[in-house]
């Protein structure tokens, strides 16, 4: 039987989305203006709360399997999954950082999981989600049983460190590395965190939503396009 997670549930699998933030304008710039002639849109952004069982399909067993291994290992799943998003067709296990090495573990080598590749680990900025604005996405595949399920961590701005999986999934390492470069999620152990991409004196990480858009003014057909944060406000 599988243990009860304790977390929030709400019947038929998924819960509903919080709200982390609502923009104003297609970039929600901080300064300058909106320039997309957008500057009346509103959108909300949400992240997926937890889902509960049936999860339906093939994650059940899934499930099922995580759980038993997490259990035989001596740990307790509520203390190291921090919530079970099924959404869009995917399944999502939150992770809590201290554990997320010994997880990764588990799902490459335990014989009811073999997930036997890690495809890359994404980096995510959620600058408004207080104290989780930084989320690291490692989407797995299971040769073995064909499937594929994601693991992510989120960690605040303040204290960007996560444990490197890199001696785990060694086709990690210049994954882990871009995710410095553009993020700044620091990846303990990792055999050389340095940036991949931009020199090595760039300053910042660009693809964090808080990275100024900078610029430089464009000459086309005898006119001067200004840059981005220079130009005019349409609202």
């Amino acid at each position: 039987m599988s243990e009860n997670l304790n977390l929030p549930i709400i019947s038929g699998g998924a819960a509903a989305p919080s709200t982390v933030h609502t923009k104003h304008g297609m970039f929600a710039p901080s300064a300058g203006g909106d320039t997309s002639g957008f500057g009346g849109l509103v959108q909300s952004f949400t992240i997926g709360a937890p889902s509960a069982r049936p999860y339906g399909g093939d994650f059940d067993v899934l499930a099922d399997a995580a759980e038993e291994a997490i259990k035989n290992a001596g740990l307790v799943v509520s203390e190291v999954f921090e919530k079970v998003v099924v959404a869009y067709g995917e399944m999502t296990f939150f992770v809590h950082r201290e554990h997320l090495r010994a997880v990764a573990q588990m799902f490459r080598d335990e014989p009811t999981l073999r997930f036997e590749m890690c495809m890359g680990v994404n980096g995510v900025h959620y600058p408004f989600e207080e104290g989780r604005e930084l989320h690291a996405v490692y989407p797995l595949l299971s040769l073995s049983y064909n499937r594929r399920v994601r693991l992510e961590v989120a960690v605040p701005d303040a204290d960007p460190h996560i444990p490197s999986v890199v001696d785990i999934y060694p086709a990690n390492n210049w994954h882990e590395r871009e995710t410095w470069d553009f993020f700044g999620i620091i990846f303990d152990g990792h055999p050389a965190l340095t940036r991949i991409e931009m020199p090595d004196d760039w300053p910042g990480h660009p693809q964090r939503k808080d990275y100024p858009l900078g610029g430089i003014d464009i000459e086309y057909k005898g006119a001067t396009i200004s840059a981005p944060d220079k130009r005019r406000s349409y609202s």
